[in-house]
């Protein structure tokens, strides 16, 4: 797990273009987003066959990750990016509040895979750098309680099949050759 974790920075940070502070890598191969989406379908599916997962006491917030395609295009990159990073704040932050309420095997080590995934994005995204200085959040994206762990992986999957992968389709156009 974590050769995988380290894998995945050296190839974000081998890709980065001199003068962006954007991992070129992920933005120009289709194929690491392919990776990545199906790794988090993988993820869903794995946490789906935990036996007896049980209920979080606590309900965690999640973002609404859905998006309206056209009014999507309409938005400028950073605009994007800052939803989305706000959309990765709120779901790491989930995801650590539901490994405090898991101590089944299963469920805790999906977790933890989980909030290394979420927490990388994270962390590569803010490294865009659109705004000077150190990236506060400031946002308060769209919401809901969930008291269903699979519901995390779900909403996880769907921010990399939709908002990430048409973020980073949308750079690939400006950035690659």
């Amino acid at each position: 797990m974590e050769l995988n974790r380290l894998l995945l920075l050296t190839s974000f940070l081998l890709h980065i273009k001199e003068g962006h502070a954007r991992p070129m890598g992920l933005v120009c191969d289709k194929r690491l987003i392919q990776k990545y989406i199906g790794e988090a379908k993988d993820m869903e599916k794995r946490v789906s066959q935990c036996q007896a997962l049980p209920a979080l006491s606590c309900p965690v917030v999640l973002p609404l990750v859905d998006f309206n395609m056209r009014q999507w295009k309409s938005k400028s990159d950073e605009i994007k990016w800052h939803e989305i990073l706000c959309n990765l704040v709120l779901l790491v932050g989930a995801v650590t509040e539901a490994q405090g309420q898991v101590s089944q095997e299963c469920g805790a080590g999906q977790l933890s895979q989980l909030y290394r995934h979420t927490n990388s994005f994270l962390l590569l995204l803010q490294t865009f750098g659109w705004e000077e200085g150190p990236w506060e959040p400031g946002c308060s994206p769209r919401s809901t309680e969930e008291t269903q762990v699979t519901e995390i992986f779900l909403t996880y999957r769907q921010l990399v099949q939709g908002k990430l992968r048409f973020f980073f389709h949308n750079l690939a156009k400006d950035s690659c050759n």
